[in-house]
């Protein structure tokens, strides 16, 4: 677990907490690590789970299926990001969505119980992290309000617009990679794929963005 520990500094829950500090945590925390081939599930609609996740190696997709199979992505989780917090306090429910390996992905899982109880040996760094956990589950809420903006659109062009400005504003660039093929963008903003596709051939033939694979560049009319 050592040395997943530079990837644990990045990740919110251990913001601010040195490295020698979250190595002696990890024991505290009942830190286990998982591997998952890519399309594996790490967790069912419906299950119960006690633990929160953090993917150290490769990245993870929420999603959940309709009656007719139709995917809805609800949002891809990456390399030093949190998922589960959610769903892992108590009488939180179970899971309303399917969490998958987008690649081959390792995971490491903590226990919300260890996290959210002082231990006997009275970790100097455990306060902090409680602290952090409140402030990711904050960051979460803005995150789905940011999403449902998306959403809130009417046609494929307006998401898009929102989704693309959203994504420079979050990067400070016009130029930046977003996290998902074509597919999983559609799934994302709940289009047709080849209606988006052609949407945004449309946004380029106006001259307001430019695109290469998943790299965009927006652009001033």
């Amino acid at each position: 677990m050592k040395k997943f520990i530079p990837v644990l500094m990045e990740t919110k829950l251990f913001d601010g907490v040195a490295a020698d500090d979250i190595e002696a945590m990890l024991s505290c925390l009942q830190a286990a690590l998982c591997t998952y081939k890519k399309g594996e599930h790490i967790y069912r609609q419906g299950d119960n789970i006690r633990r929160i996740a953090v993917p150290v190696e490769g990245s993870i997709l929420i999603q959940n299926f309709d009656y007719w199979g139709n995917r809805s992505i609800i949002n891809m989780i990456g390399t030093g990001e949190m998922f589960g917090e959610a769903y892992a306090a108590p009488d939180s429910g179970a899971m309303v969505n399917d969490v998958i390996a987008a690649e081959d992905c390792t995971v490491m899982f903590f226990d919300i119980n260890r996290i959210l109880t002082v231990c006997s040996s009275a970790c100097r760094f455990h306060t902090t992290v409680v602290q952090n956990l409140v402030f990711a589950l904050s960051e979460k809420n803005r995150k789905l309000m940011q999403k449902l903006g998306h959403m809130s659109k009417r046609t494929t062009r307006e998401k898009l617009i929102s989704y693309l400005s959203e994504q420079a504003r979050k990067n400070g660039s016009g130029s930046f990679t977003i996290p998902f093929n074509r597919q999983q963008l559609a799934d994302f903003l709940s289009v047709d794929r080849s209606a988006m596709s052609n949407e945004l051939c449309r946004l380029r033939d106006d001259g307001m963005i430019e695109f290469e694979k998943n790299r965009f560049v927006l652009k001033y009319k």
